[in-house]
Order: C-alpha cells, then structure tokens, then sequence
C-alpha cells in the first residue's frame, strides 16, 4: 500500500503515535524523515527503543526517502510517516513522493509563530507550506488523535 499518512508531529515518535497512530493506520513501518535527527545516533537509538513489536522503523533523511519511495522500496508496507515542519513534506511532494493526506498534530509555539489551534503554532513560512501541500491536492487537516474528529485546514488557517 505505500504510504498511508504523513504526520507533522516535532516530537516525532512518541506515546500517542505508537499507542494510537500506528494502530489507527494500521502502519507496518513507521518513517521519521529529519535531515538532523537522521544524523543523531542518540535520538535515533531512544526512537527504536519505543517502536511497537512487528513494526519496521526508519529514519532518514529527505534525499534518501525520495529516492526509497519513488523506487517502490516501500509499496508493500503499510507507512506512517512523521516529521518536525511542512517544509520536509513539500520537499518530499515535489520530490515526487506520492502524500494522500497530510495530518497536522503538534507544531510547538517558538519565534515569530502564532499559536492558531492547541499545540499547534506556525509562523509564515509554515503556512506557506502547509497552503502549497493543499495547493498541490494533498488533504491537510488538524487531527491530534485518531478519535478526535478531523479539521480542515481552512479552519484555523485562512
């Protein structure tokens, strides 16, 4: 099946995308794209350590997971993918990586962000991208938790 959601989530894996989200897509792999964190061995390690039992896990950075998906490296799994921002989304979109949806869940408060939803701050840059992901026909939504309903993006950003 391939990729099945891609989650904008800076804590990346974390309680409730392996007691839920993994579940909730019923992901076989879960993918961490990060240019930096793919280069930190301790991250990397502590992220391993939390993955569910029977679950694939990679973390890569964003040239390597163009190249994987558009050779089909992941076709017969189920994919979650998580990253920190939208930029890395974009980069994998125009790299021809196919997204079916986009989920927003937590974007942390910082400089220059205003806080538009709990848990989620963007600045500029930030909904330039996540309005370039729609402008492209990727579904982006807000949805922390699989039993929360889902919101459109429109909602909270104009």
């Amino acid at each position: 099946m391939g990729l099945v959601l891609a989650r904008i989530d800076q804590r990346l894996i974390h309680g409730i995308v392996v007691t839920q989200w993994t579940g909730a897509t019923k992901a076989k792999r879960l993918m961490v794209v990060d240019d930096e964190v793919s280069q930190d061995e301790v991250q990397k390690s502590a992220m391993r350590m939390s993955k569910p039992a029977g679950t694939g896990m990679s973390i890569i950075d964003t040239a390597t997971a163009i190249t994987n998906f558009n050779a089909g490296k992941y076709e017969g799994h189920n994919v979650l993918l998580l990253v920190r921002e939208p930029a890395t989304l974009l980069k994998l979109a125009e790299g021809g990586v196919a997204i079916p949806k986009v989920n927003i869940g937590i974007m942390f408060d910082g400089p220059d962000k205003t806080t538009v939803k709990k848990m989620v701050a963007v600045n500029a840059q930030e909904v330039a991208d996540l309005k370039a992901l729609e402008a492209k026909g990727i579904p982006v939504t807000f949805h922390f938790v699989p039993s929360e309903t889902e919101v459109s993006l429109d909602t909270y950003i104009k």
